[in-house]
């Protein structure tokens, strides 16, 4: 019970609230506590990195050995790991070598943009099911992203100063309220983990 959960609420307190003396109060003596605990952070994330490592390669070969029918992409993904380790390690020019950059340009690169492209399906999904006139508030976001379509190519070049007005004044001021409900959001979360009143890190709860 100590070591798995008083002692990580202790330091998650005790960090938390020294953290937040640094940045509202610097101090040299808390800006060297500050500097310590990144380096530590530092050093756990790296053996993090060890830590994922090993449950990829947990996850994915039991996958292998059970024979499951997706097997063949646990597969692909160890054999990718350790050909793209290998060859930015023990390559010459480290990640600067050929090989090792084609491979991510003509390979990495084209897969990331393939799967982001398939996104734009869903989106266009979601689009029309939020453009559904239901009541005044989706009328009104239909015509609006109406407007701003229209504003956005050629023939619609006679809507530019009401799209021009739209983005800088009403989507200005939703953005706003956005990011300081998201802000308020993150110090809602921020106190109750640092308080220990959220606890779900900790796993099992």
């Amino acid at each position: 019970m100590l070591f798995k959960r008083t002692l990580p609420l202790l330091v998650v307190f005790v960090l938390g609230i020294a953290m937040m003396i640094q940045y509202f109060i610097p101090h040299p003596i808390s800006q060297s506590f500050k500097e310590g605990a990144d380096n530590w952070i530092r050093i756990i994330g790296a053996f993090a990195i060890v830590l994922g490592l090993a449950s990829f390669f947990h996850v994915h070969t039991r996958k292998i050995m059970r024979k499951n029918k997706d097997s063949i992409f646990s597969v692909v993904a160890i054999v990718s790991l350790i050909g793209m380790a290998l060859i930015g390690i023990l390559g010459k020019d480290g990640l600067d070598n050929w090989l090792f950059s084609n491979l991510y340009s003509y390979i990495i690169v084209p897969l990331d943009a393939t799967m982001f492209s398939l996104l734009s399906f869903y989106i266009a999904s979601a689009a029309f099911k939020a453009f559904k006139a239901r009541n005044a508030m989706a009328f009104a976001l239909l015509v609006t992203a109406i407007i701003v379509m229209l504003g956005r190519v050629s023939f619609g070049s006679f809507l530019n100063g009401l799209v021009e007005w739209i983005m800088v004044y009403p989507n200005t001021a939703a953005q706003r309220g956005i990011l300081i409900g998201i802000g308020l959001g993150i110090i809602a979360t921020s106190l109750k983990i640092i308080l220990g009143i959220e606890r779900s890190y900790l796993g099992g709860e």
